[in-house]
């Protein structure tokens, strides 16, 4: 048995197969910058899906007053997409959002555009790229970060905002989409 574990560990990983897994077609990409281009693709349609929800008269409503309203919530989910993917790759003209975006049609552009400024930026990057440093907002500590850090904290930055969106709609009657059955 030690013999085999031994064995094992001598293998190249590229070269086992789990018995019943699925080995990636030829045509498909496995790279980062496809990773990433995936995984922001559908976090659009998810964030795009649950601001469509809220009917047009509750743009403006806020659990608490001093709380962002609805509103309020996807444009700041915007504006975080739009300042920090800006610094991957300064080729890519980032949006530019209305002082104020309040109605449901141009909340949803103005997320839409920002979330498709984000694929503009990631369809240039490479694996390389990636993983290359640049400097990050301030908010992130000093010193520089890679193009990776920057996707992936912005992508949970937008799914902590998805949470707290959740509340806003059940607290107005309804289901967010992703939990409709």
């Amino acid at each position: 048995m030690i013999a085999f574990a031994v064995a094992l560990l001598l293998v190249p990983p590229a070269t086992i197969q789990v018995a019943g897994a699925s080995s990636p077609q030829a045509s498909e990409a496995v790279s980062l910058q496809a990773d990433f281009l995936k995984d922001w693709e559908a976090q659009k349609n998810k964030l795009m899906k649950i601001a469509a929800a809220m009917p047009d008269d509750k743009f403006g409503f806020k659990p608490k007053p001093e709380l962002r309203t609805w509103a309020e919530q996807l444009t700041h989910i915007a504006g975080n997409i739009i300042g920090t993917m800006r610094r991957l790759d300064a080729s890519v003209t980032p949006p530019t959002p209305p002082e104020k975006a309040d109605t449901k049609a141009d909340v949803l552009k103005v997320l839409g555009d920002a979330f498709d400024f984000g694929i503009a930026v990631l369809k240039k990057q490479t694996d390389a790229t990636i993983v290359q440093s640049v400097q990050g907002p301030t908010y992130y500590g000093p010193g520089l970060s890679t193009r990776a850090r920057l996707i992936y904290r912005t992508m949970v930055h937008s799914e902590d905002e998805y949470g707290v969106m959740t509340v806003y709609l059940r607290l107005n009657g309804i289901t967010p989409p992703a939990s409709e059955r």
